[in-house]
C-alpha cells in the first residue's frame, strides 16, 4: 500500500503508535467541530493517475447512468408532513456510476479491502469496528459527474460517508455542506427549508483534490454536489462501511442505484 498511500504523512499501517494516534485524534476533532475531515494527498498522485485509467475507460462504456428527481430525504413521502410541504420539492441528480464488481482489481477496491483501512475509520468515527459489505455492488462505487450533472441536496442513510476524489473538473464539482443541520430527534424542517432557500449562512462549499481522502456525517448534514462545468468529470470513490458483517442490499435498492440486480 505503499505505493498508493503515502503513509509518511497519513501512517495507518502502525495503529496504536503514537503517530497513528495523533493523526485519528486529530480526526475526530475535525469531525466535532467542522462535521468532516480532509486528508489531502492521502493517495499518491501516481496512483491517482492509475486510478483514473483504470476506471475511465468503464465509466465511458459500461457505467449506469443514475438520474432521478427525488427531494433531500430520498422518500416518496414524509408520513408528518403535506406532500407539497418544501422540504419535499424535487431537485435532480444525474451521474455514472460503476460498481466494485466491475473494477474489482482497481485502486479504489484495493483501497477498500486493506483491514488497516476500516481499523482507522473505525476509530476515527469512534466505532468498535467497521466492516466491509457482502453487496458486490455497493461496497465500493465510482461516480462520474460530466458537464451539467450534478449530485443535488440531500442526506444520506448512514451515519458517516467516506470518500477519495480521483478526479476534480475544471470548473463547478464543488462540494457544499450543512453539518449538523438535523438530529436523530429533530428534524429541523424550518432549518432544512432555510437551506434548500439558501439563507442558511453556515452552508460551506470546499472544492476537493484529488487523492484526498473526505469523511463526514452524512446521515445529519445537508450536502451535495454543485453542477460540473467543462469537459474533465468529476471522478469520485465512495466506500461503503457498516458496524455489523455481510450488509447486502435489496434488490429493489440495487436496480435504483445500478440499474440492475446481484
Amino acid at each position: 500500500m505503499r505505493d498508493l498511500l503515502d503513509l509518511d504523512r497519513y501512517p495507518l499501517h502502525q495503529p496504536g503508535t503514537p503517530a497513528w494516534t495523533a493523526l485519528v485524534e486529530k480526526c475526530r476533532a475535525d469531525l466535532a467541530k467542522e462535521g468532516m475531515f480532509d486528508l489531502e494527498g492521502f493517495v499518491r498522485p501516481e496512483a491517482v493517475e492509475r486510478t483514473v485509467a483504470e476506471v475511465k475507460p468503464v465509466l465511458d462504456t459500461l457505467s449506469f447512468v443514475h438520474r432521478r428527481a427525488h427531494n433531500v430525504y430520498f422518500r416518496k413521502e414524509v408520513p408528518e408532513l403535506p406532500a407539497d410541504h418544501p422540504v419535499l420539492a424535487k431537485v435532480e441528480t444525474i451521474s455514472h456510476t460503476v460498481c466494485a464488481d466491475q473494477i474489482s482489481n482497481s485502486v479504489p477496491v484495493w483501497i477498500y479491502e486493506w483491514p488497516h483501512f476500516a481499523v482507522f475509520l473505525a476509530a476515527c468515527m469512534e466505532k468498535d469496528a467497521l466492516f466491509t459489505m457482502r453487496d458486490p455492488l455497493a461496497r465500493v462505487n465510482v461516480m462520474g459527474y460530466r458537464e451539467g450533472e450534478a449530485l443535488n441536496w440531500h442526506f444520506d442513510r448512514s451515519e458517516f460517508t467516506t470518500t477519495i476524489l480521483f478526479q476534480a473538473p475544471d470548473e463547478g464539482g464543488e462540494f457544499q455542506y450543512r453539518s449538523n443541520l438535523r438530529s436523530d430527534t429533530d428534524p429541523n424542517y424550518d432549518g432544512v427549508v432555510k437551506a434548500l432557500r439558501g439563507e442558511d449562512p453556515e452552508v460551506r462549499t470546499i472544492k476537493l483534490k484529488p487523492g484526498s481522502l473526505n469523511v463526514f456525517k452524512g446521515k445529519n448534514t445537508m450536502h451535495r454536489v454543485t453542477p460540473v462545468k467543462g469537459d474533465k468529470e468529476r471522478l469520485i470513490a465512495v466506500y461503503s462501511y457498516y458496524e455489523r458483517p455481510g450488509v447486502m442490499f435489496t434488490k429493489e435498492e440495487q436496480m435504483g442505484f445500478y440499474g440492475r440486480a446481484a
